[in-house]
């Protein structure tokens, strides 16, 4: 009976989070921006008007038009398209960097918080030693060491934000371990690796998921701050961040150059903050 209750219990507390998620506006909207940018990304090659990397030097630094929509940069490239191969990078460097630092930290943070004693004196003092640096100024560091690349920059943002998910998984592991249901399947002899995967793993996933969407809008800011520093995406292939820093010498010439890529990153991050916001409001235990 317990356990028929338990099933039902899933699917109901499921529904109520999704029900709360959609009467949301705000994370509604952050949803709608990052489903936007997303399909954006992947139909690049369909819904691009121009190759963004074709110059042509009849069309240097022209304002909007019908022609081109957001205007041409200083070789003749469109803008738009650009912009919509950029959020390729963009998007890519803030999943894959929040991927590693997800399937790096939040092991690490279980076993820390399950075992304690020495396995977590070491997982904590590597996780506070990284904490103790800026979380920009380890990405660049790191990035300058690894050379130039988008693939360098997202290893670069993915270690630096390892550590926060190494402290949200241990603290969570912490807790779960501590409740009746973990001591009961101890007392019953179940291996440690089935405990912390069966029992704890689904228990620290919400706020895994809900940090996760918010680190993604921090690693778009990181890769195109990258990206800006030349760490990044390497020209001639487009980056919202490149893009930025190529347009910084054109800001009285052509300022479309710098503001089409900036309300990008903006939109960008903005809804990935309104998203990750209302997951956790929808994801909250406290309101199951």
């Amino acid at each position: 009976m317990p356990a028929a209750v338990s099933a039902e219990r899933l699917p109901r507390r499921r529904n109520r989070g999704l029900r709360k998620f959609a009467r949301n506006k705000a994370a509604v909207a952050g949803a709608i921006i990052v489903a936007f940018a997303v399909l954006v990304a992947l139909l690049a090659p369909w819904i691009s008007p121009y190759d963004p990397i074709a110059t042509s030097f009849l069309t240097v630094r022209q304002a909007p038009s019908a022609l081109h929509w957001f205007g041409t940069d200083e070789l003749g490239r469109d803008i738009l398209a650009r912009m919509i191969y950029g959020a390729q990078a963009s998007l890519a460097a803030g999943v894959v960097s929040v991927g590693i630092a997800v399937i790096v930290g939040v092991p690490l943070g279980l076993l820390a918080g399950y075992f304690g004693r020495w396995v977590d004196a070491i997982v904590s003092r590597l996780a506070d030693a990284l904490l103790s640096i800026p979380f920009l100024i380890l990405a660049i560091a790191m990035a300058a060491f690894l050379g130039a690349s988008l693939t360098n920059a997202m290893i670069a943002i993915g270690v630096s934000a390892m550590p926060r998910f190494v402290r949200l998984a241990r603290a969570q592991a912490l807790t779960v371990k501590a409740e009746e249901y973990v001591e009961g399947a101890r007392a019953i002899g179940l291996a440690d690796t089935r405990i912390i995967v069966r029992y704890i793993l689904p228990n620290v996933l919400p706020p895994i998921i809900v940090q996760a969407s918010l680190t993604v809008a921090t690693a778009i800011i990181a890769e195109a701050s990258l990206s800006f520093l030349g760490l990044g995406q390497l020209p001639p292939l487009p980056s919202w961040g490149s893009m930025l820093n190529t347009a910084k010498d054109f800001v009285e010439q052509a300022p479309w150059m710098s503001i089409f890529p900036g309300i990008a990153i903006f939109l960008t991050v903005l809804g990935f903050n309104l998203l990750g916001d209302g997951l956790r409001d929808a994801l909250d235990p406290r309101e199951q």
